[in-house]
């Protein structure tokens, strides 16, 4: 897996010191507390950074490190029976893309509020990325291309004529149900970031009667990795200190624009003002208007921070310390 992986970058001119690992895998864990100590650790031995969650139901995780680091965590993973399935989507850097390492214990391991659906026993049938370019080629009136991410997420970009869901959190989709019926005799292809909303998502649908369902394998990220983005307009949301990616090589757009100047823009920032911290595509020539600021009333508060010119506040460390939850260390 390890040698495909790099062959992958080094074609795409991405090899770089760093990687970028998106993943997730359904498989039981019988003590999400005591795996959690074990896989924190892992991570602390191996010099990790990032976001993992844990759950009775699995692993989803976002880690960055050494190129090193990353393949001797992917290893360590897959060489666990309950995630050797694992596949991990994997972007080249030029430097770790978190600051923190969260391993955290959750009731899921994306908040779906569908907690009585299990991907493991029924999910949409997967289609690849490069069958998936094809379906997009055709654009077939039969096939509807669904997109389960949230407003902020499809906004700065999503695949050509697919169907978009007025959602702030992915927890929102099953009350959307009701404005899905009309696509319950077609062709249902769900996508998302990497891939882990669609295993819900596609259940779910499943479990309403469309009975046509299927899901983009690994989702947007190795859409761009394996069919090079084709047709996916503007850039992908991640959930990382890029904030955005670019995935699509043959026919790149932007389609987002900017909140203050109505002007195309791909660059997201956080509003200036902490009371607001509004998550919007603002151009550069739109971040001189308000310094920041997504309007002038923001732009008046007191508390509103130094605009430094990325629109990136990252939040204080605090005296973060990455072994302070480590078991090993308190023992």
């Amino acid at each position: 897996m390890l040698c495909k992986i790099q062959n992958t970058l080094l074609k795409q001119g991405t090899f770089m010191e760093h990687y970028v690992l998106l993943y997730y895998c359904y498989s039981h864990i019988e003590n999400p507390e005591e795996f959690r100590e074990q896989h924190h650790q892992l991570c602390l031995d191996l010099d990790l950074r990032g976001r993992i969650i844990i759950a009775s139901e699995g692993l989803n995780g976002t880690v960055s490190g050494s190129q090193k680091s990353c393949e001797a965590y992917m290893e360590a993973v897959t060489n666990d029976s309950r995630f050797a399935h694992t596949e991990f989507k994997v972007d080249a850097n030029d430097e770790p893309a978190f600051q923190k390492l969260n391993v955290r214990v959750k009731p899921e391991i994306v908040h779906s509020s569908l907690n009585h659906l299990y991907p493991t026993e029924r999910t949409g049938k997967y289609i690849e990325p490069k069958e998936f370019r094809e379906v997009l080629e055709e654009e077939d009136d039969e096939t509807i291309i669904l997109d389960v991410r949230s407003n902020y997420e499809h906004m700065i970009g999503k695949f050509k004529n697919a169907v978009t869901l007025d959602m702030d959190n992915f927890r929102d989709f099953p009350a959307k149900i009701e404005e899905l019926k009309k696509y319950k005799d077609k062709k249902v292809i769900t996508y998302c970031t990497g891939g882990i909303k669609c295993e819900k998502a596609s259940a779910f649908l499943l479990e309403q009667g469309f009975e046509n369902v299927y899901q983009l394998h690994g989702g947007i990220i190795k859409y761009g990795l394996e069919a090079e983005g084709k047709d996916f307009e503007g850039k992908c949301y991640v959930f990382d200190n890029r904030i955005v990616k670019d995935v699509n090589v043959v026919n790149p757009s932007v389609r987002s624009k900017c909140y203050v100047t109505g002007a195309p823009s791909d660059r997201m920032v956080n509003c200036a003002n902490p009371h607001c911290n509004k998550h919007i595509p603002m151009s550069e020539e739109g971040a001189k208007i308000y310094n920041g600021c997504c309007s002038a009333e923001c732009q008046q508060n007191p508390d509103t921070r130094p605009y430094d010119g990325t629109g990136f506040y990252q939040k204080e460390l605090n005296g973060y310390n990455p072994y302070k939850d480590s078991k090993r260390l308190r023992e």
